[in-house]
């Protein structure tokens, strides 16, 4: 059996209502560290990014961040075998989504998938459709995949 990992949620920042008047917006955070073999996981990030974004966003942003990050936790965890953090970061005009995993230092990218794909190669179509902007980091160790979505709450 596979040793779970420990889950880690950071959220920093103060929400629209908790500026002092005069004070400037700080970005808000969210911070998730997702285990390789927490497949559930998918699921609980994306109930805590919606719960983040409650008061921050709007209900078509918040709708397609859920989706974007599923996708990209998902492919974290498939296709490098180890575990990922998810970093949301929020302020009044755009969201970001980070997802870093520290094992692949292969840079995907989007393809048309086939008929006998089935679902799979669909993730990065979805983001590249839904996301305000998209891209890829290398890092030191394993890569960040990460998309915006501008606007924020209406």
């Amino acid at each position: 059996m596979a040793k779970r990992q420990k889950r880690t949620t950071v959220v920093e920042g103060r929400g629209p209502r908790g500026r002092r008047p005069g004070e400037a917006s700080q970005p808000a955070r969210m911070r998730r560290r997702v285990g390789h073999a927490e497949r559930s996981a998918v699921g609980e990030v994306r109930r805590e990014l919606r719960e983040f974004l409650r008061h921050r966003s709007g209900q078509e942003q918040t709708d397609a961040a859920e989706l974007l990050v599923s996708e990209l936790v998902t492919n974290a965890l498939i296709h490098t075998r180890h575990g990922a953090v998810v970093t949301a970061t929020a302020t009044a005009a755009r969201l970001r989504v980070e997802v870093q995993d520290f094992a692949s230092e292969d840079l995907p990218a989007p393809y048309v998938p086939n008929a006998d794909d089935g679902t799979h190669g669909r993730g990065l179509i979805l983001v590249r459709s839904l996301a305000d902007a998209w891209g890829v980091e290398a890092r030191a160790l394993g890569k960040t995949v990460w998309f915006e979505l501008h606007g924020g709450r209406p």
